[in-house]
């Protein structure tokens, strides 16, 4: 009696490309500018298909992170300190999107699940939704789409391997994502605010803040980073609307702070988890010792003050071995290509217009971007990689990108000009090979056939550079594919080589670069 083969990472993959929603659906999604009413209860649906229910997920011990920026590195320093200051613990860590293979976006002790665990896990999942076919929500198609599918898996995976601690990064919004289905977290908090997916949360930074504040829950502490006012208030307001235990406001940590992931915005990303990480320890570790520090008694605070946190002003070493070993692929991230020397990438996946402004603050500084003195002879030559995904303002984009540019050069002293600081612009669409086809992992059905065969979105991209840079005296290149743009980059020895603008960019470039070895390894 012959046996079925055994099940692969690359029939995992394909079977989870097949959950994928294509461009047109998206754009539907985008035009009707209204988020799904009935998420929440289809994902609770497709949880209980699997054997589980809503309440077990408290047993996770979730620490539930949200914002428009900074979240995902808020939830890595948050995992990095949890597992420095608990070593014997289990975490468990879920992301969104990967950079270069799916299985980064489940991580167990800060390490992303093996092919064969993934492998697993995954038809694990996949078996039970096939097996247990009823769907109480009627509105639900039978199979969850791609993003359901892994935080469904993330789910099942932690609850399998007995977590201590699971921190979960909201993938769109937070009311009515697909994580946001964990009755009572330990704590949340919700990095800086900004307007990203604005046709689908509101164009309005209160009507995105909303949003935000829909993983706050009865009986949990809420905590966010400094916002704008009318962030501000609706996230305060929602605190109390939504019962809990406290509203507290976290100012970033001082310069002097060592940290693992290089740009001066990340200390309000680290800020964040170190309190949420306090917190949690607080509320969940009876053998936990919190440092002394007045201000760090905010049992008291209610949803409705304004309770400014600074940061704690004694942490221990494993709190700062936690935050100064963190590691966060493709943010502000600096690789030395393994095949061309002289030639060094500067990573970073920045896609909305605050977060640009961070990377090129972090870019265009001295021994990174910029010569050490302004007078220095010899200085590589720079080039821009830069792609947005379709819904985003290249226009708006590149114009936040000039005037920081602008600004750093003027704050340093330097002669350059913003119109002169890159010596070649390239801008190319996600797809990873020249073939046109994808790396299985990287695989995007979201793309219009139309707009990746046409480069309508790159000509555009270009249209506004010239527009903006009509003195442009560098080089533009309008190329298909990201092997494309590698090979373009590469041409001209002694570059540095700024990549921005996507994440499922950066991850591409890492993936045909070369890169991935050193840019996903903490010890490379």
């Amino acid at each position: 009696m012959s046996t079925a083969p055994a099940r692969t990472y690359k029939d995992a993959i394909d079977a989870l490309n097949t959950l994928q929603s294509n461009a047109a659906t998206l754009e539907a999604v985008r035009a009707t500018g209204l988020l799904n009413p009935n998420a929440i209860p289809e994902m609770i649906d497709y949880l209980r298909r699997v054997d589980l229910e809503p309440p077990q997920l408290n047993d996770l011990n979730v620490i539930h992170i949200t914002g428009t920026k900074g979240k995902g590195s808020a939830s890595a320093f948050t995992d990095s300190i949890l597992r420095t200051a608990r070593p014997g613990w289990k975490t468990g860590l879920y992301t969104s999107p990967h950079l270069v293979a799916v299985r980064e976006r489940i991580r167990i002790n800060g390490e992303p699940l093996s092919e064969e665990d993934f492998t697993r896990y995954f038809f694990e999942v996949w078996d039970l939704l096939q097996k247990n076919s009823k769907c109480e929500a009627v509105t639900a198609p039978f199979m969850p789409n791609y993003f359901r599918f892994l935080t469904l898996m993330a789910f099942y995976t932690f609850k399998q391997l007995k977590v201590d601690a699971a921190i979960l990064e909201v993938g769109i919004g937070g009311r009515s994502d697909s994580t946001n289905i964990v009755p009572k977290p330990v704590v949340t908090g919700i990095t800086a605010l900004g307007y990203d997916h604005t046709r689908i949360l509101g164009n309005k930074l209160s009507q995105i803040a909303n949003q935000k504040a829909g993983i706050y829950k009865e009986g949990v502490p809420a905590l966010t980073v400094e916002q704008l006012e009318e962030g501000m208030s609706e996230l305060r307001n929602c605190a109390t609307e939504q019962g809990a235990s406290q509203f507290t406001i976290v100012d970033s940590l001082p310069n002097t702070t060592a940290l693992g992931l290089a740009g001066a915005h990340q200390r309000s990303n680290a800020a964040l988890a170190v309190q949420l990480a306090h917190m949690f320890l607080t509320i969940t570790d009876p053998s936990y010792s919190h440092m002394s520090n007045p201000n760090t008694s905010v049992a008291a605070s209610t949803p409705q003050s304004r309770s400014v946190i600074e940061p704690l002003r004694s942490l221990p070493t494993s709190f700062l071995d936690g935050l100064k070993n963190a590691h966060w692929p493709g943010r502000c991230q600096t690789v030395l290509d393994p095949q061309q020397e002289g030639t060094k990438w500067f990573l970073d996946g920045a896609h909305t217009r605050e977060s640009l402004e961070c990377c090129l603050e972090w870019f265009v500084s001295p021994a990174i971007g910029l010569p050490d003195s302004p007078v220095s002879e010899g200085y590589p030559i720079r080039v821009l990689i830069f792609n947005c995904t379709s819904g985003r303002s290249g226009d708006e984009f590149l114009k936040a990108i000039l005037q920081k540019i602008e600004e750093q050069l003027t704050k340093y002293g330097s002669p350059e000009k913003k119109e002169d600081f890159f010596a070649k612009v390239i801008f190319c669409s996600n797809v990873t090979y020249t073939s046109g086809n994808f790396k299985s992992d990287l695989t995007s059905v979201a793309m219009s056939t139309t707009d990746d065969t046409h480069l309508k979105t790159q000509r555009e991209i270009e249209a506004a550079w010239n527009k903006l840079v009509a003195t442009y005296s560098g080089t533009v290149h309008v190329l298909p594919a990201i092997e494309d743009a590698v090979r373009e980059a590469r041409k001209t020895p002694n570059v540095n080589v700024l990549v921005t603008g996507s994440l499922h960019l950066v991850g591409g470039v890492m993936e045909v670069a070369g890169l991935a070895d050193r840019a996903l390894s903490p010890k490379a």
